[in-house]
């Protein structure tokens, strides 16, 4: 349609129907894709043009008579997600066009398409005016009785000059909710890190602390001399300290981790241990590339890592490749069902989000049975050729 041809009324009533054909688009598993331990999906689950029209578009004829979208949505990605009331809510994470993301939940009862916003976006209370941009939440049940957030916020370091409009600093925001209407801003977290961009609440008590795992950064973008997964303790969430940070998972020269590594999804209790959904990056000559990984952690020692198979659990595919920051999956949101069904959210190039399925069951094995990234071309190999003469003598 030639822009300034259409009706008002005839460019709103298309523009709802196809909104609402979109929302309602049934999602099926990609049968093309077979891992053997995830499922990918046909579709993407939520996109910036899911956002409700309402929040972009000003369907006032008088001041917007060619109904055009005033506030624009460029990308949604990155969203905490939990299972409450029956619905699986996710806290989205969606980026305007100027650049500024903010929060909103959209819930759905099967998971896998369907989901619808809720009226208006979440407001929390700002704790310092220098607060710039709010974004990536975790969302954590914890046996306190209260469902924690954390999330990124970022603001500019006020130690950069005038001149200099990216130097950037991360904290680590804290909400926490009894019913997803009322959300209590509490104070940010305290590190000993200068940078402290994804950070995840465990949801139990060890030894009665808050245990949270952290990303330890000296720069905004990169790791500098720290890095890895680290963990603390906290003897409250309502001003939160970690006095010791601890590094647990370690980046590691050539691999998927030798960039950066950090916490992705709320673990994941199972009878074999603590279940981590993680993000790890590594240089290449066209930028970084972000994949998703899993480890396995002791059950009454949930730092303490047992079980690394080696390499990435999912990588990004065709379309999802291409977007704001391509070649990136990123990671902050599972759910597990009663049965056992796990449900897990992330993002594609920081543009989209998609949703991957499995169980508990066969993750668990895949944690503890995939060999450990053996670190060297030789002993790759010899990694390889072990299985292929395994496989021949079973054949």
């Amino acid at each position: 349609m030639k822009i300034g041809t259409e009706t008002f009324a005839a460019r709103a009533a298309r523009l709802r129907a196809a909104h609402k054909t979109l929302t309602e688009r049934p999602n099926a598993i990609d049968p093309g894709y077979d891992s053997g331990f995830l499922n990918r999906y046909k579709n993407t689950v939520l996109t910036a043009q899911h956002v409700p029209l309402d929040w972009r578009i000003d369907f006032d004829e008088k001041s917007n008579p060619y109904c055009m979208e005033r506030l624009g949505v460029n990308a949604l990605l990155n969203s905490g997600a939990i299972e409450h009331e029956g619905k699986i809510l996710l806290v989205t994470r969606i980026e305007g066009y100027d650049r500024k993301s903010f929060f909103a939940i959209a819930e759905s009862i099967g998971g896998t398409d369907n989901f619808v916003f809720r009226d208006e976006p979440l407001v929390f209370a700002e704790n310092d005016d220098r607060e710039t941009n709010w974004y990536d939440m975790r969302l954590t049940r914890h046996e306190d009785g209260w469902i924690y957030g954390t999330f990124c916020v970022e603001k500019k370091d006020p130690s950069s000059s005038e001149s200099d409009t990216s130097a950037a600093l991360a904290s680590c925001g804290i909400v926490r909710t009894k019913d997803f209407v009322k959300w209590d801003r509490l104070p940010d977290l305290v590190t000993p890190s200068a940078q402290q961009r994804n950070v995840v609440l465990h949801p139990e008590f060890v030894d009665g602390k808050y245990l949270l795992y952290t990303r330890p950064m000296e720069f905004f973008m990169h790791a500098g001399g720290k890095g890895g997964i680290g963990y603390g303790f906290a003897d409250t969430m309502d001003g939160a300290v970690i006095a010791k940070e601890v590094v647990m998972e370690e980046r590691v020269y050539h691999t998927i981790k030798e960039a950066k590594v950090g916490p992705g999804a709320t673990p994941i209790k199972t009878k074999a241990g603590w279940l981590h959904l993680a993000h790890a990056v590594r240089e290449n000559a066209d930028g970084m590339r972000y994949v998703l990984y899993a480890f396995l952690c002791d059950l009454k020692e949930p730092w303490k890592v047992i079980a690394r198979p080696g390499g990435y659990l999912l990588a990004p595919e065709g379309d999802e490749r291409v977007g704001d920051v391509s070649d990136v999956l990123f990671a902050n949101g599972a759910v597990v069902k009663e049965n056992g069904d796990l449900l897990f959210y992330y993002a594609s190039s920081d543009t989209r989000l998609h949703v991957a399925t499995s169980t508990i069951n066969v993750l668990v094995d895949y944690a503890l049975n995939t060999p450990e990234d053996a670190l060297r071309t030789a002993k790759c190999v010899e990694q390889r050729i072990a299985l292929i003469r395994k496989n021949r003598h079973i054949a």
